[in-house]
């Protein structure tokens, strides 16, 4: 088999296998751990390995060669219409638990398997009814066209600014429902975000460079193009493969509304999807809380005080709503409204208010500080080291020596 291995066909091929290696090993730890968002990270990793293999080809000489250049004609590598709903379908599905690949998200699919149709349809054509190279007479593989690689560019975008606001979406929705936030905040997603965000800037970003350095609109200027592609999705697949973090939240949302619907669990309530607010805005603290929610107010403030609730570090709003014995969006207003925080803050702020008194008392010349944030309900140090500032506007240690 023909493969001249240079210098540019040898850089690009070793990124291509390990695209499909790890496209391979992270749909094995897809299977061994039954975590879906691993099977959507496999997918999009083989389709960003196809989408390197022309280039990888071209310098290899298949394109210079038969038989493999009518072969490559007609073999679609650059799959510009699957990559953009994978992306948005891997946010979901990482984030959250009780997402599911419907029937409606299906479609999403449809104009990625027009553009298989229909190179399937001129494969047909010219190769059992003409028999000859009548739609690629001039020597052009139909990946490349212009109409393809500006439509596919703008599909792309639209997903990703759809899994965006899905990412913030899910940061307000959290905030408000459990009291570790920023330990489920999902990092991971943000980098993966960014790092997608710069392969939608390459072409965009090369395009204009190219109006100044021509040289970059040939087969060799275009190399390097597909270089920085390679290294992007390189650091998805090791940082994805990596990531051991999964979604423990199962909700409902669209991208278009801004209130979520929080999926509670049967057992414990009588209905199962609840209407949280996402978002504490000025508007939320003009409101007057009602009867209902003073009532509320009352019973939460017991909680905290005296059966010290926020010492649970994994205190959730469906849980105090159990003990309540009302639903998650009574007591989410009611801390809104109330307090004028989201449910995370106002768990931090009696976790803080409990670990003042003990500095106060001078418990940590007994204890570490970390052996004391734990026994107030944090469970790391970054996160009670930030909700510690954000409240005081003074770090643990600082805080200490203003005590002497």
């Amino acid at each position: 088999m023909q493969f001249d291995f240079n210098f540019y066909s040898s850089i690009l091929l070793l990124f291509f296998t390990q695209g499909v290696l790890y496209s391979i090993l992270v749909c094995i730890k897809g299977r061994l751990t039954e975590i879906k968002s691993n099977y959507w990270l496999s997918f999009l990793l083989l389709l960003c390995s196809l989408y390197l293999a022309p280039w990888m080809l071209g310098f290899a000489g298949w394109y210079d060669n038969q038989p493999y250049r009518n072969i490559l004609f007609y073999i679609p590598f650059q799959h510009l219409f699957l990559i953009g709903p994978t992306i948005y379908f891997y946010t979901q599905s990482l984030l959250n638990p009780a997402f599911t690949f419907s029937k409606i998200n299906k479609l999403h699919y449809i104009p990625g398997l027009l553009y298989l149709s229909y190179i399937i349809c001129i494969f047909i054509y010219d190769v059992f009814i003409v028999k000859e190279a009548f739609f690629y007479s001039n020597g052009m593989d139909k990946d490349f066209d212009f109409w393809y690689q500006k439509t596919g560019l703008v599909y792309m975008i639209f997903y990703f600014v759809l899994s965006l606001k899905y990412y913030n979406a899910y940061k307000k929705l959290i905030f408000q429902v459990v009291s570790f936030a920023e330990s489920i905040l999902f990092r991971w997603v943000k980098h993966f975000l960014i790092a997608f965000l710069v392969m939608l800037i390459l072409p965009i970003l090369f395009d204009v460079l190219a109006l100044i350095y021509p040289d970059l609109n040939s087969y060799v200027g275009s190399w390097w193009f597909y270089l920085l592609f390679a290294i992007c999705m390189l650091y998805i697949a090791i940082s994805g493969y990596s990531n051991h973090l999964i979604g423990i939240i199962p909700f409902e949302i669209s991208v278009f509304d801004e209130k979520p619907k929080l999926v509670l669990d049967e057992k414990s309530q009588s209905q199962t999807e609840t209407e949280i607010e996402t978002a504490f805005s000025s508007e939320t603290s003009k409101k007057a809380p009602s009867e209902e929610l003073i009532q509320v107010k009352l019973a939460i403030e017991n909680l905290m005080q005296v059966q010290e609730v926020y010492k649970d570090p994994a205190l959730t709003l469906t849980d105090l709503a159990k003990k309540l014995e009302t639903n998650a969006a009574v007591v989410s207003k009611a801390v809104n409204q109330n307090f004028n925080m989201n449910f995370n803050d106002f768990i931090n702020f009696y976790r803080i208010e409990h670990i003042k008194l003990a500095f106060q008392n001078k418990e940590h010349v007994a204890s570490t500080l970390l052996g004391i944030a734990f026994d107030s309900g944090f469970n790391s140090k970054a996160t009670f080291n930030r909700a510690f500032k954000k409240h005081l506007g003074v770090s643990p240690k600082d805080y200490i020596q203003s005590l002497v």
